[in-house]
């Protein structure tokens, strides 16, 4: 089950059915399962808990909490973790790269799912496979700049 929330930001229907989408079509490209939520949020808060968690104070555009420590493979409840998405940002973003906010939404959910499937950019390498699979990933669902 992917549950998207947004308690503090007020979302449409077709933005939020972007984000699902986007999240279950990582999670059939990668042929796995598992639950997940996803939480649009505030700029101030994504900036507090990046600062908390990451020790980086300052906004970001995407955050992930996987429940698993590490192998993925020990989730046992098939509980993969907490995304949280700014609002605010995608929403910059969307304009900066000259895309829709929807584009720019289900860019980030498949982005915060593959974090939690255990994917990572942190080397040139293996961010060139994390991009990859997003644009596979979202032409698959027919998410195009």
């Amino acid at each position: 089950m992917i549950d998207v929330l947004s308690e503090s930001i007020e979302i449409t229907d077709t933005e939020r059915t972007s984000i699902e989408t986007a999240a279950l079509a990582t999670l059939r490209f990668e042929n796995r399962s598992g639950d997940l939520t996803i939480l649009i949020d505030t700029p101030e808060r994504i900036r507090e808990l990046n600062r908390d968690f990451r020790h980086v104070d300052r906004v970001t555009d995407v955050l992930t909490f996987p429940a698993w420590e590490g192998e993925i493979s020990l989730c046992a409840d098939g509980y993969l973790g907490d995304i949280m998405i700014c609002y605010e940002r995608a929403k910059e973003q969307a304009i900066e790269y000259g895309h829709s906010l929807e584009r720019e939404l289900s860019f980030l959910a498949v982005h915060g799912v593959l974090h939690l499937l255990g994917y990572d950019h942190m080397t040139e390498a293996d961010e060139r496979v994390m991009r990859e699979k997003q644009t596979a990933i979202l032409n698959g669902i027919g998410v195009t700049r």
